[in-house]
């Protein structure tokens, strides 16, 4: 039986009906205009004669596999992100009619920068996501197996800090951003993974913490003595243990150190939260840099502010280096560091000199490089804590 044109009872917008090739359908067509519906429903009707006669693959378009791939299994908000934006572009365009030169234009219309991208933004912001939709619908029999040209990925040169610019860099930092700076080196924890960590995931007497990847899964750190120093520095026990912290003057006037209750979340999807603090700390500290001068919009005046040419990032990449200096031992490290192959941490070999290595188990022993006191940012002053 043809597709027709129904009414549904109680109902303004009208729906299509009937069995073609075998296949039941019974359709909302999204329209209460009887034209619209009809238009509809031939569309409708040609598709599956189509797909009876040639197979699923000739229908099925870029937004039905999205669909399907989405509603397989959670996906991150970071995936729903650049899927959201391969939707947008790709839209109907079936699985079948997109090669190459589609992913090219995709490049071009979905980056900032268009083709002129980096390799790595068009891998990990076009490619990739789209690669992951086109080979999950092939197993489903609805394309073919995707076979795309691979952006070239520019060598970068890898930044890491020696023991003595990671002293530099911690005693220059801000007093409640030590702590979290201490973390950082001596555990590998992504930025995320160490905003996001819980009093109750840390055992302060079993030095160890508990901190979960992008990925779901729990990571079990074990703290050196100069992680649990720091963190026994810090003044509250409860919620998040890395919190961000201010001054401002309550209703008597008195300058108050305000503590808020977490830093700002972004899904994992951005970074930025220590910005202006790591900024000052490397500068403070004599790590390299430059100074960016810009004229705000609506303003006369220039401001001046000091661009760091290293990332909070790179702190994962000194525990690192640090780590196999003192172990020599890649599976260790890519254990310790939560890191998915051997292949991924092969590049961290060799990169500390030998040199180093009392330093780094000095620096992790606590050999008194960090006063103790500077681990206790609020001494002297009232502490508040916004909940």
């Amino acid at each position: 039986m043809p597709l027709k044109v129904v009414k549904r009872k109680g109902r303004q917008t009208l729906y299509v009906r009937g069995t073609v090739g075998g296949e039941s359908v019974y359709e909302c067509t999204n329209t209460s205009d009887p034209k619209l519906a009809e238009a509809f429903r031939a569309k409708r009707e040609a598709e599956l004669w189509q797909a009876s006669v040639y197979g699923k693959r000739a229908v099925v378009t870029f937004a039905d596999a999205v669909t399907g791939y989405v509603n397989a299994e959670p996906r991150s908000k970071t995936t729903q992100r650049h899927l959201l934006r391969l939707v947008n572009y790709f839209g109907k365009i079936k699985l079948s009619a997109i090669g190459q030169h589609e992913l090219d234009g995709a490049y071009a219309a979905i980056l900032t920068q268009g083709g002129e991208s980096k390799g790595a933004t068009k891998i990990r912001a076009v490619l990739t996501p789209l690669r992951a939709v086109l080979e999950w619908a092939a197993i489903r029999g609805w394309c073919d197996k995707p076979a795309f040209e691979r952006p070239k990925v520019e060598l970068v040169r890898m930044q890491f800090l020696r023991p003595e610019e990671a002293t530099a860099l911690v005693n220059e930092a801000a007093p409640h951003i030590r702590p979290l700076l201490v973390f950082l080196i001596t555990t590998g924890a992504r930025m995320s993974e160490a905003l996001e960590l819980e009093w109750q995931d840390v055992d302060l007497d079993g030095a160890r913490a508990v901190v979960w990847q992008k990925q779901g899964n729990e990571r079990h750190i074990d703290l050196p003595p100069v992680a649990v120093i720091a963190l026994r520095g810090i003044p509250w026990r409860d919620g998040r243990v890395f919190r961000p912290v201010f001054k401002r003057r309550d209703s008597h006037g008195v300058l108050r150190w305000v503590v808020g209750d977490a830093y700002h979340d972004t899904n994992r999807t951005g970074g930025g939260q220590i910005k202006s603090a790591w900024a000052a700390a490397c500068r403070r500290a004599g790590l390299p840099g430059h100074e960016r001068v810009w004229t705000p919009k609506g303003e006369r005046w220039p401001k001046k502010a000091f661009v760091p040419d290293m990332s909070p990032h790179c702190l994962r990449h000194t525990f690192a280096t640090w780590h196999y200096c003192v172990h020599r031992d890649l599976l260790k490290l890519k254990e310790d560091g939560g890191w998915q192959t051997i292949t991924m941490v092969t590049r961290y070999a060799k990169k500390m000199p030998d040199h180093y290595c009392d330093q780094i188990r000095k620096w992790w022993a606590y050999d008194d490089w960090l006063e103790i006191q500077k681990c206790v940012p609020y001494t002297g002053q009232p502490v508040h804590v916004e909940n």
